[in-house]
This record gives structure tokens, C-alpha cells and sequence, in this order.
């Protein structure tokens, strides 16, 4: 025969609680620890394009200086300048757009967690774009 509990028997309430709680601050940290380090990659990525779209709208087509003209970017002098710099920082493979005198470069990387690789999340995705125009790309 089955003997009823007691009114007011807790027993194991307490480890419940506590398991609980564990999963909670774990996630917490997990968040705090693995998105402050995907934030900061998600920041050097940010640095990496942006220097490499101003080197890459400094490089100007050298006919269009020699003949007097207005100065315009040179798309494969600027993608081979922008590619040197990534290359020489260690940074990720690069989309690079020239549009007239802008050049825009987005970077994608991956930031390898460490707490949240607990619950299966093992990576998390960033992009860092930079955007810089030539310095004559407003002038008509």
C-alpha cells in the first residue's frame, strides 16, 4: 500500500531550484562571455573593411589624373589594394563593390563560442562593412 506524503513535504524542491538556476546563469554567461567575444570580432571585421574600402577608393586610375580630368577609382587597381590590405591583417574573404567612386567591402567570420557550445550553438556569424568614397567622387 501506498503511503500518502505528508501536507508540506518539499523534499527535493531545493535541488530543482538549484538546477534551474544553474541552467540560468550558464545561458547568462553563456550570452555575456560568448556575445561580448562576437561583438568584438564583430568590431575588428568593422575596422578591417573600413580601412580596406579607403585604401581601396585611393587608388585612382592614373589616365584619368594624367589627362587633366576628373580623378576616378580604378576597380582593379581598388579590388587589388583592398585585397593586400585584408591579406596582410589576416582578415576573412572579402565582397568587395566599386560603384563609381565608392568602394564597400563586407567581411564575414565566424566566432567560436565557448559556454553557449554547451547547448549545441558551437559558432556564432559575424559581418563587419565599410563603406569610403573617393575623395573627388563628389565633385561633378
Amino acid at each position: 500500500m501506498i503511503t500518502p506524503k505528508p501536507p508540506g513535504d518539499e523534499r527535493g524542491a531545493a535541488a530543482l531550484f538549484i538546477v534551474l538556476m544553474t541552467v540560468a546563469m550558464l545561458a547568462a554567461a553563456g550570452l555575456v562571455i560568448d556575445g561580448g567575444a562576437a561583438l568584438g570580432d564583430r568590431r575588428t571585421l568593422t575596422n578591417q573593411a573600413e580601412q580596406a574600402a579607403r585604401i581601396g577608393a585611393d587608388a585612382l586610375n592614373q589616365d584619368s589624373l594624367r589627362d587633366g580630368g576628373r580623378p576616378t577609382v580604378d576597380p582593379a587597381r581598388a579590388r587589388a589594394a583592398a585585397d593586400a590590405y585584408l591579406r596582410s591583417v589576416g582578415a576573412p574573404p572579402a565582397s568587395i563593390r566599386i560603384t563609381g567612386g565608392r568602394v564597400t567591402v563586407t567581411l564575414t567570420g565566424q566566432t567560436t563560442t565557448n559556454i553557449l557550445s554547451l547547448a549545441g550553438l558551437t559558432s556564432i556569424t559575424v559581418t563587419g562593412t565599410g563603406t569610403a568614397e573617393s575623395i573627388d567622387a563628389d565633385n561633378p
